[in-house]
């Protein structure tokens, strides 16, 4: 039997309410965000077949409104008279939280602009959930999707690349080859965590060093997040190659030795240290 949640009449302020939904698991819904989307005298949603299957478990019958990419923009401007005529709407997306890698940001900003109340109500987010079961660094980028294409597919991980924290992004299973060429080119050395249908039937955590990780055959289904760790400090080189010794040579009496330092390790993982200690040694020397 389910169980209507109550609400008090002037509980809530008329406005836009960003309303967090399950990302698998129906039963992981709040009783806020229950008694938000009951309030409601329109619910935007991406898809009325998906988002009905939530709605009638908890007998919610607010008018559904379709909002998706396609017709985003179309939608906001009798939306904002909605919410001008002082109209309570909620906006949820198919799954996880609205405006993060889906539809809303178009919306957040016109009521931004035109004064109108906006509120979140926190809930299912498969980007903390995947960081906290990851076991890496809780200092974490979002990315989201990557681009179509593979050059800029590369140029995004190569800037990517250069920051030290975790790294999280969406994919579906479907495309996921697509990326991973580019993970173990601009990630060697670093660890992953495929996330696969989280809090659904078939959960699943995929955990690997990138330098071993494989595509994936057809058999691969359902939506991915992916973490990627931080980059680790210790891993790196404690020696100069041949070449940065030469290069250095070279450069030791035209530039300053922070220069120098600044140089080498801009590109490469080397510590700071070692290559301003080799440039006092060669200027000793000399």
């Amino acid at each position: 039997m389910i169980t209507k949640t109550q609400f008090k009449p002037n509980e809530y302020k008329n406005g836009l309410y960003l309303v967090a939904t399950p990302i698998g698991n129906i039963k992981d819904i709040s009783f806020r965000s229950l008694e938000v989307l009951q309030k409601s005298d329109y619910i935007l949603c991406e898809d009325t077949r998906v988002s009905k299957n939530l709605l009638e478990k908890y007998q919610i019958k607010s008018k559904l409104i379709s909002n998706h990419k396609f017709n985003e923009k179309k939608n906001t401007i009798k939306i904002i008279e909605y919410l001008k005529s002082g109209k309570l709407i909620s906006l949820i997306s198919d799954a996880g939280t609205p405006g993060i890698s889906d539809p809303g940001l178009i919306l957040v900003n016109e009521c931004i602009k035109n004064k109108l109340n906006i509120f979140s109500i926190p809930g299912p987010s498969a980007v903390t959930t995947a960081v906290a079961a990851s076991g890496f660094s809780d200092k974490f980028l979002f990315y989201g999707f990557l681009p179509e294409k593979k050059n800029k597919i590369e140029d995004e991980l190569e800037k990517l690349s250069s920051f030290n924290h975790s790294l999280v992004f969406f994919s579906s299973s479907k495309k996921i080859n697509k990326f991973i060429p580019g993970f173990k080119k601009f990630f060697a050395g670093r660890k992953v965590v495929l996330c696969r249908e989280i809090s659904k039937l078939y959960e699943e955590y995929i955990r690997k060093n990138i330098d071993e990780l494989e595509l994936f055959n057809n058999e691969l289904k359902g939506e991915l997040t992916i973490v990627i760790s931080e980059k680790k400090e210790e891993n790196a080189s404690q020696k100069l190659s041949e070449s940065d010794i030469n290069l250095i040579e070279k450069m030791i009496n035209k530039l300053s030795t922070k220069e120098i330092t600044d140089l080498i390790t801009s590109n490469k993982n080397i510590p700071k240290k070692v290559v301003y200690n080799f440039c006092l040694k060669l200027k000793n020397e000399n």
